[in-house]
């Protein structure tokens, strides 16, 4: 299992059951996504996937030895993005580090413009259609209005080797080969509760997706958790410093 790559977790997701919730999110955070559910199913997810690295890779020519940079809150689209960039084997950048990767995903215009480089400007709100600052993002791709334009299926160009470094986070790399690793603990199957940073997540969903699991994703604090998390259906709850 040690050698399972993220693209794998997701392939195996699909064929196992494609219509099985995936990703659920649930936004509590003040603001204008506040009370925001959103559930994703494996075929739904992996179609996300697709059009975000056909975009990677078509928009920006990433594979094998491209960073890209996540400056993104822990987010159901942060999860996207991260798989994404591993389907074109490339290097998710987190942390500090993520504003000078050669690509950057972000949900700052400011950000964004000041890249230098290949952008991408995300819209959190699930039904955005296009980014209300767009126009100050120095020629970023709009997420929200271009991604529906790129393909469902995705082929890479070049597939990652497990040696290739998949995640960089403020200084540590970790190998393609390496950064599945599953909890024995969790069992088969498990319904996972996430929050918390941006990396932890995107570990922990990994080890969920990869023994056949499940995510909730939670952003802002509610005091009803436990009676949400139960009708989830949630087994493990994993949220930093739950």
């Amino acid at each position: 299992m040690a050698d399972l790559l993220p693209a794998e977790v997701l392939a195996r997701m699909v064929a196992a059951d494609p219509g099985r919730p995936r990703l659920t999110w649930y936004d509590d955070e003040p603001g204008p996504t506040a009370g925001e559910r959103i559930e994703l199913s494996a075929r739904v997810l992996a179609n996300w996937v697709s059009k975000a690295a056909n975009l990677l890779q078509d928009d920006a020519a990433a594979g094998p030895g491209t960073t890209v940079g996540l400056d993104l809150p822990a987010h159901w689209r942060s999860l996207y993005w991260a798989l994404a960039t591993w389907s074109v084997g490339a290097t998710v950048v987190v942390g500090s580090a993520a504003a000078g990767a050669d690509v950057l995903v972000t949900d700052s215009p400011a950000a964004a413009a000041g890249h230098g480089g290949d952008a991408v400007l995300v819209s959190l709100p699930a039904l955005a259609r296009s980014h209300p600052e767009a126009g100050d993002a120095g020629g970023a791709v709009d997420e929200a209005r271009e991604l529906a334009t790129h393909g469902d299926l995705f082929s890479p160009m070049s597939d990652a080797e497990p040696g290739d470094v998949a995640l960089a986070a403020d200084g540590l790399d970790t190998a393609y080969g390496a950064v599945v690793v599953p909890d024995d603990g969790w069992g088969t199957s498990p319904r996972v509760a996430l929050a918390g940073g941006l990396e932890q997540v995107l570990r922990l969903a990994l080890g969920a997706w990869s023994a056949d699991g499940s995510v909730v994703l939670v952003r802002g604090d509610r005091e009803d958790l436990a009676a949400r998390f139960a009708s989830e259906g949630v087994t493990v709850d994993a949220r930093e410093n739950a």
